[in-house]
């Protein structure tokens, strides 16, 4: 029997989990912020909390309705937060990596204010040897001096939020864009000739059937985009559709486990009889000798990353760290010359191999010898008993020189994570 889709994030985003950040370690990040640089890779993060609308399965710190004043004030503060995380010891003179405007809706901001943005930005961070400067897009927010305005920016990097070809599936979702809206955007995002444009997908909307799964499928491969994204639909406790199920006490109709695993079995096929190669257990890519996700790998390893923005997450000097959550709260301390820390964590040593191991095994291998190197612990024999049991049931196809999932373990890579946490975390884990 399937597994239905039940309230609770099952997507394994960090470790240790975000529960056990906590304020108690906000001295520990300020600490992080004034220590020496480290020698890790440095990356920036901005999220930019703007919506046209509130996906109705979105959990993300996100305003909708804004004032255009509101926007201006978010967008100097991102600018003044750049300028005094940039000042401190720990980020001082480095040279950022990666880039990646996140959100929300990067591409909410009007093209006078993201000159402005980045301008700022520049003062603080210059990007000009990054190798990857990515920009997420809603379709129904951009016009073609938009787009042109992101690639004289420096842009390398476009994610489109497609998420599905079909209007009703997307207008039942809550979604702000329709698939005209699709099509206009990438005429002029192909036009403006970005060194590499992603598309995002989810399988497992509400309303999707066999029919509507290929249909988007086939369209995508029509576009022959660079890379493509394809998550299975969750139900995040704080957003819409769980609020509303709660309130009518009806299940939110969204296809279950097995459905959205054969949905992305049968578009991974499909992808990859067109020439792409898998990436992740979430990700194929056309061209893996050009296009990278520089953002993912060197974030998946350990990076440092300065996150920009209300409720963004960072890394800094071994330490994690949260921003003010709230709007108030974070414009009043950047505005105030303050770095706006809300909760952080200082992982031990163990914790930081087990997030590199787990986060690593997300693209269906991970390098253990380069971990054993590091922490000084062979994963390989640390959890033995857990690549045996992955064996056992099939999720393993192979050990040596460097574990391999199978593509059946690939596509639910997030639940299998959970038998590597310590056992304090392990109860609850993913289900997908």
């Amino acid at each position: 029997m399937s597994e239905s889709t039940a309230p609770g994030s099952y997507f394994v985003a960090n470790y240790p989990p975000f529960s056990r950040w906590t304020a108690d370690a906000v001295p520990d990040v300020l600490s992080a912020f004034a220590a020496p640089p480290t020698d890790a890779s440095l990356g920036l993060y901005l999220h930019v909390p703007f919506c046209r609308k509130r996906c109705k399965f979105c959990y993300f710190r996100v305003y909708t309705d804004v004032a255009a004043a509101d926007v201006e004030r978010y967008s100097l503060a991102l600018a003044r937060e750049a300028a005094i995380a940039a000042a401190c010891p720990a980020v001082a003179g480095r040279t950022l990596r990666y880039v990646y405007f996140g959100g929300g809706t990067p591409s909410f901001l009007s093209v006078k204010q993201l000159d402005r943005l980045v301008a700022g930005l520049h003062e603080s961070f210059g990007w000009d040897t990054a190798e990857e400067v990515t920009f997420e897009c809603e379709p129904g927010t951009l016009s073609e001096p938009k787009v042109q305005a992101l690639k004289a920016l420096g842009m390398t990097r476009i994610s489109l939020g497609v998420e599905n070809f079909s209007d009703a599936i997307l207008e039942a979702n809550g979604r702000a864009h329709l698939s005209a809206e699709i099509f206009r955007a990438w005429e002029w995002i192909q036009k403006a000739g970005f060194p590499s444009v992603n598309i995002d997908l989810i399988a497992g909307m509400v309303g999707e059937t066999d029919e509507s799964w290929q249909d988007t499928v086939s369209k995508t491969l029509a576009l022959e985009p660079d890379s493509v994204t394809i998550y299975q639909m969750e139900l995040p406790f704080n957003t819409v559709f769980v609020k509303d199920s709660k309130g009518s006490g009806r299940d939110v109709p969204v296809a279950d486990w097995d459905t959205k695993r054969r949905w992305v079995g049968e578009a991974f096929d499909r992808f990859v009889a067109a020439g792409y190669a898998l990436s992740s257990g979430y990700t194929l890519v056309r061209d893996p000798s050009r296009v990278q996700f520089r953002y993912r790998d060197m974030l998946w390893e350990g990076s440092d990353l300065v996150a920009l923005g209300v409720a963004s997450f960072g890394h800094l000097s071994g330490v994690h760290y949260q921003n003010e959550p709230h709007w108030d709260p974070y414009l009043d301390a950047v505005e105030a010359g303050r770095l706006p820390i809300h909760r952080g964590l200082r992982p031990t040593p163990r914790q930081r191999l087990i997030r590199e191991l787990v986060l690593g095994l997300k693209k269906g291998t991970v390098d253990t010898r380069r971990l054993a190197t590091r922490y000084g612990i062979d994963p390989m024999q640390e959890w033995a008993s857990a690549w045996d049991r992955l064996e056992a049931d099939g999720w393993l196809a192979s050990r040596e020189p460097v574990p391999v999932l199978t593509r059946e373990g690939l596509l639910r890579v997030d639940s299998l994570l959970p038998i590597f946490f310590e056992p304090e975390e392990a109860v609850g884990g993913g289900g997908t």
